[in-house]
């Protein structure tokens, strides 16, 4: 059960370890350590816990904040499902969203991305039957780029020395494919540029364009989905609820409203942390889950800091870029609406995909560089029950965090006049969008809320409003600093930083930061 600091509960004498955040990489490490006997102790600043697998409900309605689709579940075999049901004990099910899970939107064309490798490539050859081969040896180098990723991600998990002996040879293979943008190597493939805008059509999913993402990025969204995406089954909240379970069972506690303020580090090892109420809490193990701008500026001692020079190494990687959120509730159910399960993935067809970023950042009256569409309400094979006569959208845009960093340092839902004149803008402009992609919706609209990157900070506490964390350009796989352990013993990191974008690959960072912990082997547990 999930308990309010605020209600003073009651805790256990001491904890094994304390994890700071209840975001998937803490949920999934929380429950790895409980399964090997170690209470755990989950602190979240807010009233609600799971990180970006959290719902929030308004006047009747549900959406998921993060959960717009996970690819491999389906797969019982796969080893993102295989953890899923271990943290879970089974509990987790999954919805399947169908066979298109994705359709690329140019101008007026469009792409459906299909499930199944040999599906995918079939329609691919439909739509470009002259480039064929291209889109062949795109997909081998997509799961070659997957396959040598294992041995890059263990070796984080390594102990040092261990490390320093075969880490430069676990790392080598995945660097070839890290080090180079996704342009580069598609262009190597095709001169047709529509290809290669089809194919990074789903390059929100990680926020940066093909002339600035690492190709190693792009290779692990699009095998990701290539099996086609699903959610979970009763609702995204399903994640903790499940997760939770399996923490409370091993004697672990999670609470919310309970902010961090400072890790106490004594001789370069932590000893617990201390609340922003000045009550602390103490363990000999503490992670860190609030990403590594949060942890490294904010939560560790200056002198720390300083020691170990993390302001320097913090200049080596940089924000992701931010998103900006409209949340739609409608009258009617999914079948009345007739709404699709298949995400909608809207670009202009002017410019590429870097030309159009480029433009809206310039000026954020231009045409949006890409509007995503997700349709939760009709994913869920249980929604109607849940929500009858009612249905759910979400729509995302890239939206800098300088559009709206003028009232960084105001309170969240008390900004002012001015901010929400801005945020119905940007509203209004988003509903043209869905409007025109489907003209039934007009009339059906009962509310919207739309989120900026300042809320995306206030409920993440990512810097400037991060939704993917740090940018993943080709420097960024480069930095051996984003690995579970640090310099300050005790101290370990989790989530979407130290592996990459996106629930699953933060749930595996989970899986690292307890390997990293304990030295088990947790795939070969999970496997067993």
């Amino acid at each position: 059960m999930i308990q309010s600091y605020k209600k003073s509960p009651k805790l256990a004498e001491a904890y094994d370890a304390i994890l700071i955040g209840t975001g998937i990489g803490c949920l999934c490490a929380g429950a790895l350590l409980s399964k090997t006997g170690k209470k755990v102790l989950l602190l979240e600043r807010h009233y609600t816990a799971g990180g970006f697998t959290h719902v929030f409900k308004r006047k009747g309605f549900e959406w998921d904040v993060g959960i717009h689709y996970i690819g491999e579940v389906q797969r019982p075999n796969s080893v993102l499902r295989k953890l899923f049901d271990y943290v879970s004990d089974k509990e987790l099910q999954w919805d399947d969203m169908g066979e298109i899970y994705d359709r690329v939107i140019l101008g007026n064309k469009q792409y459906d991305f299909v499930k199944g490798v040999d599906n995918f490539k079939s329609k691919m050859g439909e739509y470009f039957p002259n480039e064929k081969e291209a889109i062949e040896r795109y997909i081998n180098l997509i799961f070659a780029a997957n396959k040598a990723a294992s041995k890059f991600y263990i070796d984080k998990a390594l102990p040092k020395m261990t490390s320093a002996l075969l880490g430069k040879y676990m790392r080598k293979k995945y660097l070839k494919y890290s080090d180079r943008t996704t342009y580069d190597v598609l262009s190597e493939l095709t001169k047709d540029e529509t290809l290669i805008k089809v194919l990074c059509g789903q390059y929100g999913d990680y926020g940066l364009p093909p002339k600035q993402s690492s190709f190693a990025m792009h290779a692990s969204v699009a095998k990701h989905y290539m099996q086609g995406g699903s959610v979970p089954a009763k609702g995204s909240s399903e994640i903790l609820n499940t997760i939770e379970k399996v923490i409370e069972k091993g004697g672990g506690t999670i609470l919310v409203r309970a902010e961090v303020d400072k890790i106490i580090v004594k001789n370069n090892k932590v000893k617990g942390v201390k609340l922003t109420d000045g009550n602390c809490f103490y363990a000999q193990t503490i992670i860190s889950g609030t990403g590594i701008f949060n942890t490294f500026e904010n939560l560790l001692p200056s002198d720390v800091i300083y020691s170990h020079k993390l302001n320097e190494k913090l200049r080596k990687v940089s924000p992701s870029v931010g998103y900006g959120c409209l949340y739609i509730g409608l009258n009617g159910s999914p079948e009345d609406l007739k709404l699709p399960k298949t995400n909608l993935w809207i670009y202009p067809d002017d410019l590429d995909h870097d030309g159009c970023v480029e433009r809206f950042l310039n000026n954020n009256k231009t045409e949006f560089p890409l509007v995503y569409i997700s349709f939760p309400s009709a994913k869920f094979s249980d929604w109607n029950e849940r929500y009858p006569g009612k249905s759910t959208i979400d729509i995302i845009t890239m939206i800098p965090y300088e559009a709206f960093a003028k009232w960084d340092g105001t309170a969240w839902k008390k900004r002012g006049e001015a901010y929400e004149i801005k945020k119905e803008e940007f509203a209004q402009r988003l509903l043209q969008h869905l409007f025109k992609q489907l003209p039934q919706l007009k009339g059906k609209v009962e509310l919207y809320e739309f989120s900026t990157p300042l809320t995306a900070k206030h409920f993440s506490n990512y810097k400037q409003g991060a939704l993917y964390g740090i940018d993943h350009n080709p420097k960024r796989f480069r930095q051996k600093f984003l690995r579970p352990k640090t310099k300050i013993k005790g101290l370990y990191l989790t989530g979407q930083d130290i592996v990459t974008a996106g629930v699953g690959a933060a749930l595996f960072s989970g899986l690292i930061t307890a390997s990293a912990i304990t030295g088990i082997n947790f795939i070969k547990r999970i496997f067993k």
